[in-house]
């Protein structure tokens, strides 16, 4: 499959491994339909990606969480192109909190974001990818793997994203639609910035060293390439395949190394 003249809906396109994805495709000579909520941001996106790679870019602004938005993206998508090839739910939310010490109403909005947004987006479109055979991409986390501790409610929307879509994976065996879970290693974005503290506000300074992450164009760059490759899932990295690997054979084990690992950050939740 090869995604030159493709339709690509890209959610989250504004910043982060969305904004980095709209470029690796529009390289690659995809149509976009660009989603946000910042929707200035996602017109300059869209015109600078049309002029330099003569590709068609709209933006659509849309909060994923909202199921009238996720519809009206995909209407304004048919209206605009006529078909969808590919649909990429990228857009989330994080979490930093101990769950004994955070609001609920973070961990629900964890939910609705990451979760529901896919479920929302992916129902609104799969009547029209099934008629292209196209794609269904959701970028996932090692935390929809293994539970990462201050991120109760991103593990749980992760794994919740990982189950529906394997779900839908069986479910379209026939039909010829993709799905594909991506999951990326620790990426330099600004996820961690706005990642909710334990009151729902914006953490600011990320805790980890983002010098040693993936950057958000070499994320790109490998889902374009499974999508093109019809791939099932992805696990980008050896820590990644390590601790897939750990927590089905040696799970005690990984849940001591996950808490060395997450005690050392900055300004620990862990004593």
């Amino acid at each position: 499959m090869k995604l030159k003249d493709n339709v690509v809906i890209i959610t989250g396109a504004s910043s982060g491994i969305g904004k980095a994805l709209a470029i690796e495709f529009a390289q690659r000579g995809a149509n976009l339909v660009l989603a946000a909520r910042q929707y200035v941001t996602l017109c300059g996106i869209a015109q600078q990606l049309q002029t330099d790679y003569n590709i068609k870019a709209i933006a659509v602004q849309c909060d994923v969480a909202v199921e009238d938005d996720c519809a009206a993206l995909v209407k304004q998508t048919l209206l605009t192109f006529g078909k969808i090839d590919v649909l990429i739910n990228n857009a989330g939310i994080s979490m930093r909190a101990l769950f004994k010490d955070v609001d609920l109403q973070v961990m629900k909005n964890l939910m609705d974001v990451n979760f529901w947004g896919t479920v929302y987006c992916t129902k609104h479109a799969l009547a029209a990818i099934t008629k292209t055979r196209g794609s269904i991409v959701g970028i996932s986390s090692i935390a929809g793997y293994k539970g990462l501790p201050g991120r109760a409610g991103y593990s749980a929307s992760k794994y919740a994203m990982n189950g529906f879509l394997d779900a839908l994976r069986v479910e379209n065996l026939r039909t010829g639609v993709h799905i594909m879970v991506a999951c990326p290693g620790f990426t330099a974005s600004n996820i961690r910035n706005t990642a909710l503290d334990k009151n729902g506000s914006q953490q600011g300074e990320s805790t980890l060293e983002e010098d040693e992450m993936m950057t958000a164009e070499v994320v790109a760059r490998l889902i374009a390439k499974g999508i093109e490759n019809r791939s099932r899932s992805l696990i980008m990295t050896f820590q990644g395949k390590l601790t897939v690997f750990l927590s089905k054979f040696l799970p005690a084990f990984l849940d001591k190394q996950v808490f060395k690992v997450f005690a050392r950050e900055k300004n620990a939740l862990l004593k």
